[in-house]
């Protein structure tokens, strides 16, 4: 097995258990992204703290509104870690033999400059979104359908009133008409339910909603390596100056590595995660039409038009918990699963050449 195929395993599956750990705060974020607040009503309401938002979503939706999408979101993880890992590591043994060379030429010191870093992040990153994209405007509708149903509900309750008034219904009559609106129970929405609704508003191209800031987006795991293969490269040398009996990096170095990373990345580019998550939301959230987006300029205009810069950091401490300990987690699970393949990879290596002689 190549290490480009064991790294982009080991990626998958760390994803995947930082995935489940973290579930519930990144449907929570997607929430708090999606939801349009104008700028008198963002300034006059009272921010929720993230456990008590979650605990509203329980008392809602129940437990399983914390979990709404997550198989499609592990498919999503473990297609988009697996890829991402994979053509990362092909890259960067490219880079890395380029180094080489140039070193070999007289050029350089044989080691990856950070630019690189960056650029073998970017194209990995790139074909991730091209191929994964779908699965993640699935998994935004499904965390946040209840939302929209909500908001909808909401919409045909102040017609209702609206109309009252106007046609001069009697009270006991617009509580009836009210109770059967309360009456009417959500459809069920799963997975195929969500591909449906994006088939049925925009065909095939509706997958693709939101690459734009997706593809933009890029720099973000691309910031988040630069840092990580950079501290970690720091580190190494560090250890070589002082001559310590162990240049291994210990799981919980990894750990913190992994945090500092993703905390600087998500910190730069977290206005491009919001924009991404409100085009690929369900349009109905907001009621307004002046609040849906026909693309990726549009829904920037409109979001500081209508919510000002404020609206670009939604739900930003609550993606900076989510992110920072699931990036954590992943490349700390990541490197102890290389770690384990190694070791079983060299003994299967000692079994075949006892076995040869």
């Amino acid at each position: 097995m190549s290490n480009a195929v064991a790294n982009g395993l080991a990626g998958a599956g760390g994803g995947m258990i930082a995935q489940i750990i973290t579930y519930p705060l990144q449907t929570v974020n997607t929430r708090q992204q999606t939801e349009r607040v104008a700028k008198k009503s963002l300034a006059n309401s009272k921010r929720l703290g993230t456990l008590v938002q979650i605990l509203q979503v329980i008392r809602s939706d129940g437990w399983g509104g914390l979990y709404s999408g997550l198989k499609p979101s592990l498919l999503g993880t473990a297609a988009s870690q697996g890829i991402y890992y994979y053509f990362y590591q092909v890259f960067k043994n490219k880079a890395e033999a380029i180094a080489v060379a140039r070193k070999a030429k007289g050029h350089g010191d044989g080691t990856v400059g950070m630019f690189s870093w960056l650029l073998v992040a970017a194209l990995a990153g790139s074909l991730n979104v091209l191929l994964t994209n779908p699965i993640w405007v699935l998994v935004t509708r499904m965390q946040t359908h209840t939302q929209a149903e909500r908001k909808i509900m909401e919409e045909r309750k102040e017609a209702l009133v609206k109309e009252a008034s106007e046609n001069s219904l009697t009270g006991s009559e617009l509580q009836v008409k009210l109770a059967e609106l309360d009456s009417i129970k959500p459809h069920p929405y799963g997975t195929w339910q969500a591909v449906n609704e994006v088939y049925s508003e925009a065909k095939i191209t509706g997958f693709w909603k939101g690459i734009v800031p997706t593809l933009i987006m890029v720099c973000n795991p691309a910031i988040q390596f630069m840092i990580y293969e950079s501290s970690l490269k720091h580190l190494r040398a560090k250890r070589a100056d002082r001559k310590q009996g162990s240049k291994n990096i210990t799981a919980l170095e990894v750990f913190l590595l992994g945090a500092l990373a993703k905390l600087g990345a998500t910190i730069s580019t977290y206005p491009l995660l919001v924009v991404k998550s409100r085009l690929q939301a369900k349009q109905e959230i907001g009621g307004n039409i002046s609040l849906r987006y026909s693309g990726t300029v549009d829904a920037i205009r409109k979001m500081i038009q209508y919510e000002g810069l404020p609206g670009f950091y939604k739900g930003m401490s609550t993606k900076i918990a989510q992110s920072v300990f699931a990036a954590s987690v992943l490349f700390m699970v990541k490197e102890e699963l290389l770690k384990i393949y190694t070791l079983l990879a060299d003994k299967c290596n000692k079994v075949l050449l006892s076995s040869a002689k």
